[in-house]
C-alpha cells in the first residue's frame, strides 16, 4: 500500500483528470425539477480578450463553493458561465495588433475589421474557458453564453426597442465624457481619477480676477458665475460684460448660481458650458449659449484662430504666453487636482458636447397602481425594501446614494465592435425608427424607402445589464428562464457595484418587473503583500495560472478564501499560496497514513447507522456515498 501512494501530493498529475471526470459525468448540468427551488449564479463574464487575474480567481473560488454546497444539498444548482465582448477593450487590442502590420480599421473597413475581431475573440475565448476549468469551476458548460451571441443580441435589441418606444431612450446634445484616444464616449463610472499636482492660474477677467486650471478653455467662455449670496458681486448679477481676450473682446453674462463655491479662488468662476460638466449644468439652468472649442481628437477647433489644430496642452502654453504679454496673468500657484482619465487607456478625458443616445432615468414609466415610478426609483426601492440583500450591508447606503444621484446614462459608443444601435434613418428626411432589421416599408413622412442604420454601438454595460435573464433564453419563454429566474446570488467585486450590478437591477426591474437576483455578495480587492493594489503598471500582480502550475489549484483557492470577509480587501503573495500547498500535502499524508493502516478486509466494510458515533462520522459516510 505504501508503494502505491506517493509521499508528496503533485497536483498537476491529478487535477485536470479529476475535472474532466466531473465534467464528463454531467454533474455540472442541473435538471429542471419544479418540486425544488433552484439555486442559480450567473458568472460575471470575464472579458473575451483577457486572461484570468486574481480578481477573477477569487470570484470563481467563492462561487464554486456556493454552487457545490447547494448541489450537495440536492438542489438544482445552476452556474451559468460566459464571456463579455468588452467592446472598447477588444477593439483597442485588435487595433494594436493591426498597427504592427501597418494596418488600421479605416484601411480595412468596418466589415473586414469586424472579421479580424471575431477571429481574435474566438481564440481568446478558448483560453478563458481553459483557465476557468483550471480553477476547478463546476459551471454548466452546456449553457455557456457570450454577450454578442445571436440570442443575447436579440435580447439587447428587444430591450432597446421597448425603451425607445416608451420614450426612455432619446438622442440629444449633452455633455459627455470623451476619450480622444478611443474616440468614444464613456459613462461617468468608467472614468478614473488620478491625483496630480497642477497649476492654478489667477487671471484678470475684465473687472474681475478669477482662478482657473484650464486657461485654454477661455476661448469657449460664455458667462461668469457667482454665488447668489456673495455680496461682493451682487451689483454685477444679470449684466453683460465685454472681456479682453487673446483673440479680441468677447461678451459674457454674469449669473448667480448655487453651484459656485464662494471660497474657491475669488468666488467667481468662468463658465465654459461645452467643456465642463458643472458649467454645462449652469448653462442649462440660465439658458446660456454653448460654444465648443475642442474637437473629438482633443485639439482646438477652427474657431480658435491661431490656436486651431493645437492640442489642449500646446494651446495652454501658447495662450499663457499671449495672456502674459497682455498683462492678464495675475499669479500662478501649485494645487492638487483630480485628473479624469479613461479607465481603459489612461488618456485624459475631455468633456465635450456631443449628439448621443441616452437613457432617461428620471422619467416615470413603471406603473404600480395609480402611480408611475422612474427606473432609478424602482432600483432603489427593491434594495431598500430588502427584496435584494447586499452583503456586506455597508454597501446598501452607498448604492442608494449613488442611484439617487444618477444622471441620464449615455449608452452610445463611437466604435465598430459591439451591438449596433437598432435605429434606422430615412436618407431623404429626418425621420427615424427603431427596428431589429432594415425596414422594408416606406418612410411614413416622405414615402421613400431609403434607410441607413445608426453607425454607433451600444455601451457594453447595456448588454451585460441583461445578463441574468438574456442568458436563460429571454425574450423567448424558455423552460430555463421560467424555472431559473430570478437568480439566487450575484457574487462579484465591490468595485463594479455601479458599473454592472446597479445596471442589472435597473434593466431587470424595468424589463421583467422582477429582481435579477436575491443576494449581492461583494468580495474585496486583491492586494499585494504590502497592501498596494495589484496592477500591470506597478508590476506587483500575481498570475493565478502560474501559481496553479507551481502549487496546484487547491492551494490557490484556499489562499483566496481563508481569512477573506465580504467587502474587505485581502493580501495575496506567493509565500501564502506555498503555505497552503504544504497544508494540502498534510491532508494527502493523513490519507496516505490511514490507507497504509487499513486492511483489504476493512476496506470492504459497508457502513450503516450503527457505525456512526459522531457528527464527523455522519459527514464522512454521507460524502463517501456521494
Amino acid at each position: 500500500m505504501e508503494n502505491q501512494i506517493e509521499k508528496a501530493y503533485e497536483a498537476k498529475k491529478y487535477e485536470d483528470k479529476i475535472y474532466k471526470k466531473w465534467e464528463d459525468s454531467g454533474v455540472f448540468t442541473p435538471k429542471i425539477d419544479k418540486s425544488k427551488k433552484p439555486f442559480v449564479i450567473s458568472m460575471p463574464p470575464p472579458n473575451a480578450t483577457g486572461v484570468l487575474h486574481l480578481g477573477h480567481a477569487v470570484m470563481l473560488a467563492i462561487e464554486d463553493i456556493l454552487i457545490r454546497k447547494h448541489r450537495m444539498m440536492g438542489e438544482s444548482a445552476l452556474w451559468v458561465p460566459g464571456t463579455d465582448h468588452a467592446s472598447i477593450a477588444t477593439q483597442n487590442k485588435v487595433e494594436q495588433l493591426l498597427a504592427q502590420k501597418n494596418l488600421d480599421r479605416h484601411k480595412l473597413g468596418r466589415e473586414k475589421f469586424l472579421e479580424e475581431v471575431k477571429k481574435y475573440v474566438a481564440n481568446s475565448q478558448n483560453i478563458i474557458r481553459n483557465q476557468i476549468r483550471k480553477m476547478g469551476s463546476s459551471c454548466d458548460w452546456t449553457r455557456e453564453r457570450y454577450t454578442l451571441d445571436e440570442g443575447l443580441t436579440n435580447a439587447v435589441q428587444e430591450v432597446f426597442i421597448r425603451m425607445y418606444n416608451d420614450g426612455l431612450i432619446y438622442r440629444g446634445n449633452r455633455i459627455v465624457n470623451w476619450c480622444p484616444r478611443c474616440e468614444s464616449t464613456l459613462a461617468d463610472d468608467e472614468v478614473e481619477y488620478k491625483e496630480l499636482k497642477e497649476k492654478l492660474y489667477w487671471i484678470k477677467y475684465g473687472p474681475f480676477i478669477l482662478a482657473t486650471s484650464r486657461p485654454e478653455t477661455k476661448l469657449g467662455d460664455t458667462a461668469v458665475a457667482v454665488h447668489p449670496k456673495d455680496k461682493r458681486y451682487k451689483k454685477w448679477i444679470g449684466k453683460k460684460i465685454m472681456i479682453p481676450g487673446v483673440l479680441g473682446e468677447f461678451e459674457v453674462t454674469v449669473v448667480a448660481d448655487e453651484a459656485v463655491d464662494p471660497k474657491f479662488g475669488t468666488g467667481i468662476i468662468k463658465v465654459t458650458p461645452a467643456h465642463s460638466f458643472a458649467d454645462f449644468e449652469i448653462a442649462q439652468r440660465h439658458k446660456l449659449p454653448v460654444k465648443s472649442v475642442i474637437d473629438q481628437k482633443g485639439k482646438m477647433m477652427e474657431n480658435c484662430g491661431k490656436y486651431a489644430g493645437m492640442t489642449t496642452t500646446e494651446c495652454r502654453k501658447e495662450i499663457l504666453k499671449d495672456m502674459e504679454k497682455m498683462g492678464l496673468v495675475e499669479k500662478i500657484e501649485e494645487y492638487n487636482h483630480n485628473l479624469s482619465v479613461c479607465y481603459r487607456c489612461g488618456t485624459p478625458i475631455e468633456p465635450l458636447v456631443s449628439r448621443q443616445w441616452f437613457i432617461n432615468v428620471d422619467k416615470p414609466i413603471i406603473k404600480e397602481g395609480n402611480k408611475k415610478k422612474t427606473i432609478k426609483e424602482k432600483a432603489v426601492e427593491v434594495v431598500k425594501e430588502g427584496k435584494i440583500q447586499i452583503v456586506p450591508t455597508k454597501f446598501k447606503k452607498i448604492y442608494s446614494h449613488w442611484m439617487e444621484n444618477l444622471h441620464d446614462w449615455c449608452i452610445s459608443r463611437q466604435i465598430w465592435f459591439g451591438h449596433r444601435i437598432p435605429v434606422w434613418y430615412c436618407k431623404k428626411c429626418d425621420n427615424q425608427l427603431a427596428a431589429k432589421t432594415k425596414p422594408k416599408t416606406a418612410c411614413s413622412k416622405c414615402k421613400n424607402n431609403h434607410w441607413t442604420q445608426d453607425p454607433d454601438t451600444l455601451d457594453t454595460w447595456f448588454s451585460s445589464g441583461l445578463w441574468t435573464f438574456s442568458t436563460l433564453g429571454w425574450p423567448e419563454k424558455t423552460k430555463d428562464f421560467e424555472y431559473f429566474h430570478p437568480t439566487s446570488v450575484m457574487e462579484t467585486g465591490y468595485d463594479i457595484l455601479f458599473f454592472w450590478v446597479a445596471r442589472m437591477i435597473i434593466m431587470t426591474t424595468y424589463t421583467l418587473g422582477e429582481i435579477p437576483f436575491e443576494t449581492v455578495y461583494l468580495h474585496g480587492l486583491i492586494r499585494d503583500k504590502s497592501g498596494k493594489k495589484m496592477s500591470k503598471s506597478a508590476g506587483n500582480g500575481i498570475d493565478p495560472l502560474e501559481m496553479i502550475e507551481k502549487y496546484g489549484t487547491d492551494a490557490v483557492r484556499l489562499s483566496l478564501v481563508i481569512g477573506s470577509t465580504p467587502g474587505n480587501d485581502m493580501r495575496i503573495y506567493e509565500e501564502k499560496i506555498a503555505g497552503y500547498r504544504n497544508f494540502i500535502n498534510k491532508i494527502w499524508n493523513s490519507a496516505r497514513f490511514a490507507l497504509m493502516n487499513v486492511s483489504e478486509k476493512d476496506k470492504k466494510i459497508k457502513f450503516t447507522k450503527k457505525h456512526i458515533k459522531s457528527v464527523a462520522d455522519k459527514w464522512i459516510i454521507r460524502n463517501c456515498k456521494n
